[in-house]
C-alpha cells in the first residue's frame, strides 16, 4: 500500500465510533464499530463515561476507498434483556446468516455477550430475547477456523467486570475499591481473555469457558505486575501460515500486543508489540487480510481532541513476515 498512512486518518467523522471488527463478506470490507455517545460523564475507572445505546455497520468497497455508513443496525431498545452501555461487537456468517455478537449489561448491571441475527452483513439485526447463556464480561471477538469450528473470545477487566467472575460466579466486591484492585497483583499471574467453542447453532457455547494463557519467552506466565505485557480486554484472533495469533490490549499502558500459539485455544507465547499508543486512553482493534494485504483498524481520539470516550475508527497496512512477525506501527510517524 503506498504512502498507508495516508489511511492513518478518522474513517467516520459525522459521529464517534470505536472499537472496530473489521471482516471481509460478499466481497467487500464491513465494520463494525461501537458508536460513542457525547456525554458529560467522568472517567471513574468503571467506564460508566461510555454510554453508547446503538450500533452502526461501515462497509468499504476497496482499500482507500469511501467508509459508507449503512445506518442503524441495532438499538438497545430492541434488546430485551439489556440496560445499558452496549460495547465494542463484532459478527460472523454461518448458515447462511449473520451473526452480530455484542455486550451489554443486563437488568442487573452485569455484561452479558447478547447475540442478534440478521440476512445482511450490513443488517439490521434481531436480537435474541436472552444473552448467550453462560457469557459475561465485555470485547466479544469471533473467529471461524478453517475446519468450520467457531469460537468466542470475549473479556476486558476494570469495567469489563472480568475480575468479578474468578470463582466462576458473579462477586460483586466493595464498589469503593479501586479498579483493578480485586485482580491478581504482582507476580501472581495475570487474568486472560476467555474463549468457547459455539455449537453450529451460533447461539450457545459448546462447553464451558476457559481461560487463554499467555507465557513470555521463556514459558512463564505473565504476571499481574506487567501491565506492558498483561491481557487487559479487546482479544481478537487471525491466523497466518497455520499458527494462531491471539492480538489485545494492555489498557493502561495503552500497547496493542500479540502472541503466537499452535491452536486457538492456546497457550499463546507473547511475541511483541504491533501498535504503540495512540492518543486517548483505549487501544481495540481487529486484523484482517483483504485483497492480498493485512489491514489494521483500530481507533484514536484525534477527532475529539483527545477525549477518551470520543473516539474515531482508522486503518493502515500491516506488515507480517513469514514467520508471523509483526512490523511494530508508530501511529503518527
Amino acid at each position: 500500500m503506498e504512502n498507508s498512512s495516508k489511511f492513518r486518518t478518522p474513517l467516520v467523522t459525522h459521529m464517534y465510533t470505536a472499537d472496530p471488527s473489521a471482516h471481509v463478506f460478499e466481497g467487500k470490507l464491513y465494520i463494525y464499530p461501537s458508536h460513542d455517545l457525547v456525554n458529560e460523564g467522568l472517567d471513574d475507572g468503571k467506564g460508566d463515561h461510555f454510554k453508547m445505546k446503538d450500533y452502526h455497520v461501515f462497509s468499504m468497497d476497496d482499500i482507500g476507498a469511501p467508509c459508507i455508513d449503512n445506518g442503524e443496525a441495532l438499538h438497545i431498545d430492541d434488546v430485551p434483556w439489556a440496560s445499558r452501555q452496549m460495547w465494542a461487537p463484532d459478527a460472523a456468517y454461518k448458515n447462511g446468516k449473520y451473526y452480530f455478537y455484542f455486550p451489554a449489561k443486563d437488568k442487573d448491571d452485569i455484561f452479558r455477550i447478547g447475540v442478534a441475527i440478521g440476512d445482511k452483513p450490513e443488517g439490521p439485526f434481531k436480537a435474541e430475547p436472552n444473552y448467550l447463556p453462560g457469557s459475561y464480561s465485555i470485547d466479544p471477538a469471533v473467529f471461524v477456523d478453517d475446519d468450520g469450528k467457531v469460537y468466542l473470545y470475549f473479556g476486558g477487566l476494570w469495567g469489563g467486570q472480568l475480575e468479578k467472575w474468578q470463582t466462576g460466579v458473579f462477586v460483586p466486591g466493595d464498589e469503593n475499591i479501586k479498579p483493578g484492585d480485586d485482580g491478581p497483583q504482582g507476580n501472581e499471574p495475570a487474568l486472560g481473555a476467555m474463549v468457547a467453542e459455539l455449537n453450529d447453532d451460533m447461539l450457545t457455547f459448546k462447553s464451558k469457558p476457559i481461560e487463554l494463557k499467555i507465557h513470555d519467552a521463556d514459558g512463564k506466565p505473565i504476571p499481574a505486575k506487567d501491565k506492558d505485557m498483561w491481557y487487559f480486554e479487546g482479544p481478537w484472533m487471525h491466523k497466518f501460515n497455520g499458527k494462531y495469533y491471539l492480538s489485545y490490549s494492555t489498557g493502561p499502558t495503552h500497547y496493542l500486543c500479540y502472541a503466537e500459539s499452535d491452536s486457538p485455544i492456546g497457550p499463546f507465547k507473547y511475541k511483541g508489540r504491533i501498535l504503540e499508543p495512540v492518543v486517548g486512553w483505549t487501544t481495540h482493534h481487529s486484523i484482517v487480510e483483504f485483497k492480498g494485504k493485512w489491514l489494521l483498524f483500530y481507533h484514536d481520539s484525534s477527532l475529539s481532541g483527545g477525549q477518551t470516550h470520543l473516539r474515531n475508527i482508522m486503518y493502515t497496512e500491516l506488515e507480517i513476515a513469514d514467520d508471523g512477525t509483526i512490523t511494530t506501527i508508530h501511529p503518527y510517524d
